[in-house]
């Protein structure tokens, strides 16, 4: 099987020290990526750590697949407790830090303890340095990669930053790297903010070498020549349809299709958009350059959750105003999913749907925890009493779109994610539009049949966030491309993924989740024989955690428990 080279990075900003840790037998059952920093996060994590305090760890890390030149592969992996969410949690982010990441030598890094300064932690295959940098404090993403760039020579797709978002520990802070692309879901950012690290970059010239055949070649070309409406634009293509097919949230989730979507949907963007744009050798090209030419305003984006959450769902129908929002959230670091849901829960209690000046101090209020934004920035499902709302969370992570009110399977699927309302989890919305093959489809309502389909898709997502794979590879990456890919059967390829999916379950069983936890906020029918279904795919209990049989040979702390 292939998988990542290199030791692990493991750096106490608290001691001001690093130190290279072999992890071989890790990477040899792990591949890498999501599945090497879940790993690694179980076996080093104290299952009681704060998410905010000096003993929870970040890890990042690569796969294989960032030592090749195929598109779909500019992508890197973050994992650590959420505090959001309160479990272990991976987030995965493109753009072009990847392969400047293996240019280190490392498979991973690991950032643990808190420093009492703030500091940039700059990796090199020469070794770790810190810098003090009093002086960014609150600065903003751009602002902190200008100082990088100036000092340091290093542009953007060197850097992980945090915005002010991420230093006042907002709990849905996201780490931001080629300044617009995110680690957004679940507050990462926050952890680096409670450890008082403003940025790491990441330099070298020690790529350890990855063979891989020569079908990458392959899949490049089927890439640059698809005609996909992503190309054009991204994953707003799907507005119109989800808006059609009621499944888009709405004014806060009390509706299921906007009135004026024809103002933010895909073809709105696709007039704003004014170049291509791309990851790291990726010919696929569907990432969103946007400009206004009226007012200036340039930003990349917005994509579809986006789009949703600070348009249809805050009651706004200009692109415009949307592309404002995304902006905003990636200068400060932001999740655009969760800060746009938590604005319209505001605007709900407010009965202030559509006012897009309110929606952009808002933003700039969580950011900063300044008046209201200060109660905002702690999310939904800490303040939805507080302001006369329905909790619209699952596992206190608020909802994108793709709602399972409409798309059943999805709903299930936000229901064992153990990441929360996480839509790239299991991916199981294309299933049920259906944006698949009508052979490979699902219907809409109900729940038959899709309890081993979320399953199925669970483990392979794994796969794709280990190795580390971009979802919208789901074209062009079959069952028999995976197994010449990686070296392996893809039986064995899914049976990694659902070790690894036990293991984040084994770890948030220790802090408390169980199947009370694996719930929705609406009714879907036959959900508990569904929810009973899955639990015995996996082979866990009827409670929704893991006997410790389910973990045998996943790693040596079950004994130890």
């Amino acid at each position: 099987m292939k998988y990542a080279r290199g030791p692990l990075c493991s750096i106490d900003v608290g001691e001001r020290t690093a130190e290279s840790v072999p992890i071989d037998d890790v990477l040899e059952s792990s591949i890498g990526g999501r599945a090497l920093g879940t790993r690694l996060a179980h076996d080093r994590i104290p299952f009681d750590a704060d998410p905010l305090g000096a003993d929870n760890r970040l890890y990042f890390a690569t796969g294989p697949l960032q030592h090749s030149t195929m598109s779909f592969t500019g992508r890197m992996s973050a994992t650590g407790v959420s505090p959001l969410t309160d479990g272990l949690l991976s987030s995965n982010a493109g753009g072009f830090l990847s392969r400047n990441f293996t240019g280190t030598g490392y498979s991973a890094v690991e950032v643990s303890g808190a420093s009492d300064d703030l500091v940039i932690v700059h990796v090199t295959d020469d070794g770790v340095d810190f810098e003090a940098v009093p002086e960014l404090a609150e600065a903003t993403v751009p602002e902190t990669c200008e100082h990088i760039e100036d000092e340091h020579g290093l542009g953007s797709e060197h850097t992980v930053v945090i915005g002010p978002a991420g230093e006042n520990e907002v709990r849905f802070a996201s780490i931001m790297t080629s300044e617009e692309r995110a680690f957004g879901r679940g507050g990462l950012g926050a952890v680096l903010g409670a450890k008082n690290v403003k940025a790491i970059t990441f330099d070298g010239d020690s790529t350890r070498e990855v063979e891989l055949p020569p079908l990458q070649m392959e899949i490049h070309g089927e890439a640059a020549n698809s005609d996909s409406p992503m190309r054009d634009q991204g994953t707003t293509s799907v507005t119109e349809y989800a808006n059609m097919v009621e499944a888009l949230p709405t004014r806060y989730f009390s509706e299921l299709s906007f009135e004026g979507i024809e103002g933010v949907n895909g073809d709105r963007v696709e007039e704003k958009k004014y170049k291509k744009g791309t990851c790291s050798s990726c010919a696929f090209a569907c990432k969103l350059p946007t400009r206004d030419e009226e007012s200036g305003l340039e930003t990349e984006g917005p994509e579809y959750e986006t789009l949703m959450a600070f348009g249809p769902n805050s009651g706004i129908d200009d692109i415009v105003d949307v592309m404002q929002s995304n902006k905003l959230c990636d200068e400060l670091g932001l999740d655009t999913i969760s800060a746009g849901d938590t604005v319209a829960a505001y605007l709900a209690s407010e009965d202030e749907f559509g006012n897009a000046e309110l929606i952009h101090d808002l933003v700039k209020q969580i950011a900063y925890r300044e008046g209201v934004g200060d109660q905002l920035a702690e999310g939904i499902d800490r303040i939805h009493d507080d302001l006369g709302v329905e909790n619209w969370t699952a596992k206190g992570m608020e909802f994108p779109a793709h709602d399972g009110r409409t798309l059943n399977g999805q709903g299930l699927a936000f229901a064992t994610s153990n990441r929360g309302a996480d839509h790239m989890y299991a991916e199981f919305y294309p299933y049920e539009y259906p944006l698949v093959d009508a052979d490979d489809a699902f219907d809409k309502a109900g729940l038959e049949g899709k309890p081993p389909k979320v399953v199925e898709l669970e483990n392979i997502n794994v796969i794709k966030d280990s190795a580390v794979l971009c979802k919208f590879s789901r074209d062009f990456i079959t069952e028999d491309r995976f197994e010449t890919l990686l070296d392996a059967d893809y039986e064995e390829l899914l049976a990694i993924g659902g070790e690894i999916v036990s293991l984040e379950r084994h770890f948030n069983n220790q802090r408390g989740f169980d199947r009370e936890d694996d719930a929705v906020p609406y009714e879907i029918p036959d959900f508990e024989q569904g929810l009973e279904e899955y639990y015995d795919e996996r082979g866990w209990n009827d409670d929704g955690t893991v006997p410790d049989a389910a973990l045998e040979g996943s790693t040596d702390i079950v004994a130890d428990d």
